[in-house]
């Protein structure tokens, strides 16, 4: 079967289009025959061995992928890898039948990003009602998501970071009331004004370095930074318990693997935003749909931030 194989880590260069043995199911295991695959920026780390979890080589990048299930049903999967390909292997309690109305890339979008920001704003931040909240990376998977939901959930005030005029326009379509240019000189600054100068209860941020930093510096008393990426490939940034305690501010980390391990939660998330998308109360944003064989410009695209909502790879 074609897929992309890894051998040798690096850039997007990396990512080759080859023939490959087909998967074999094993231990409950099924093989779907793939008919969309996900790119989300975490196989940008992957292909560079830089996550959170090592690498082995061989690999084939791919978190997620929609497709026929052996007895013919419709589904979208969260994969152990493998996803870039033509047949990828799935987990039951990892697969979603999909309902009419829904579409592959849609459900892509939901099945990654959309859970990760359903448990940000839920799990992890645990947002109230009237509180404000700040999306970085407003217009991008998670962030598209991210802005809907923490309506849904009862933000007062939703703020979204973007890095250009099209991105920001974007979430202010999404539900927004007030958005920021993520290349800020004083993002601290720049947040409270779009606050009406008032500290940020909950900022969900994946950037790192100078941005988690300034953006812990905009957070009210009681407030709560999630941390769920690197894509700044910045140093980390140092904590000082003692200021922490000093402000009442709160820090936490969410890695989505540790859902695998709780999937009641990840059901609980995709049973309430495919009824959403259904409903028409959701709207997963697909930024651009490439060949299999393209992924390579896939990731360019996306580590140079031409891209906005989901990204979408083809066989």
């Amino acid at each position: 079967m074609r897929a992309i194989q890894i051998q040798e880590f690096g850039g997007p260069e990396v990512l080759v289009e080859r023939d490959v043995p087909e998967p074999q199911a094993f231990d409950g295991l099924v093989v779907l025959e793939v008919g969309a695959s996900g790119v989300n920026y975490a196989d940008t780390h992957y292909a560079e061995n830089s996550y959170l979890a090592p690498a082995q080589l061989p690999l084939i990048p791919g978190l997620e992928a929609v497709g026929r299930t052996p007895d013919g049903r419709r589904v979208v999967a969260l994969v152990g890898g493998g996803g870039y390909a033509e047949r990828a292997l799935a987990a039951p309690e990892a697969t979603w039948e999909l309902p009419d109305g829904v579409g592959d890339g849609q459900a892509l979008a939901l099945v990654l990003q959309g859970t990760t920001a359903w448990h940000l704003l839920r799990t992890s931040a645990q947002l109230r009602a009237g509180e404000t909240v700040v999306v970085h990376a407003a217009a991008g998977g998670v962030g598209t998501l991210a802005v809907q939901l923490a309506r849904r959930f009862g933000a007062g005030r939703v703020i979204g970071v973007a890095s250009t005029e099209d991105k920001r326009t974007l979430a202010r379509r999404l539900g927004a009331d007030a958005v920021v240019d993520a290349g800020a000189e004083d993002l601290t600054a720049a947040l409270r004004e779009a606050n009406d100068g008032e500290r940020v209860d909950v900022v969900l941020e994946m950037v790192g370095g100078g941005t988690f930093e300034q953006s812990l510096e905009a957070l009210a008393p009681f407030g709560r930074l999630v941390h769920y990426g690197q894509a700044g490939r910045e140093g980390a940034p140092k904590l000082d318990p003692g200021r922490l305690m000093a402000t009442s501010r709160g820090v936490l980390g969410f890695w989505l693997v540790h859902l695998l391990r709780r999937p009641q939660l990840l059901r609980e998330a995709m049973a309430d935003m495919l009824a959403a998308v259904v409903a028409g109360d959701l709207e997963p944003v697909v930024g651009g749909t490439y060949l299999l064989a393209d992924a390579r410009r896939a990731h360019e695209d996306l580590r140079a931030r031409r891209t906005t909502g989901k990204l979408v790879l083809v066989p």
